[in-house]
């Protein structure tokens, strides 16, 4: 039982820290450092704070999918027998996967705008006109995954909430008795 609070209590905190870490950095960080003077700056700063973020969101991301791969070995008894967690479980773990694919493209991007960060640009995710193409596309993706990753984030957080309902004693047995009618 233990084990199961504190696997749960990872699993939670994991997706908070890539909703809330995620939207910090779209509004936040990106916000502030268009506000750079120097053009050259304003992608860079962007870039350096997301860089010192990776570590974290790894991190977060590898105990995420360890807590859940805990949480779901514990339920797997419950999974098999009552109805709805199974398909729950290939759903959350879907949306979990492409999140986490999302957010490392926009890592990729990521560190492409740091290279080219001497070009300049409007802000994080705005290029100047004159910029490269190379630059252009990076930024215009990144403006889209920016805020693409924290609804993936709330979208996995909804799920586990999901989880939680369904493992409530009243859900539990109508689970079990709707699953052997």
């Amino acid at each position: 039982m233990a084990g199961n609070l504190v696997a749960r209590a990872v699993h939670d905190l994991t997706a908070g820290a890539w909703f809330g870490g995620s939207l910090m950095g779209a509004i936040g960080l990106n916000g502030a450092a268009s506000a750079a003077k120097d053009p050259a700056e304003r992608t860079l700063l962007s870039s350096l704070g997301w860089k010192r973020w990776a570590p974290v969101q790894a991190g977060a991301f590898a105990a995420h999918l360890l807590s859940g791969l805990a949480i779901t070995w514990e339920n797997k008894g419950r999974t098999a027998a009552q109805e709805g967690v199974a398909g729950l479980n290939v759903y959350k773990t879907a949306v979990t996967l492409t999140g986490a694919a999302v957010t490392l493209y926009a890592g990729i991007l990521g560190s492409k705008v740091e290279k080219l960060a001497g070009e300049g640009a409007e802000g994080a995710t705005e290029p100047r006109p004159g910029a490269s193409e190379e630059l252009k596309a990076a930024q215009k993706q990144l403006k889209v995954l920016q805020w693409a990753i924290p609804v993936f984030a709330g979208w996995v957080i909804v799920l586990g909430s999901k989880h939680g309902e369904m493992q409530r004693p009243k859900n539990v047995i109508q689970g079990l008795l709707h699953r052997s009618s």
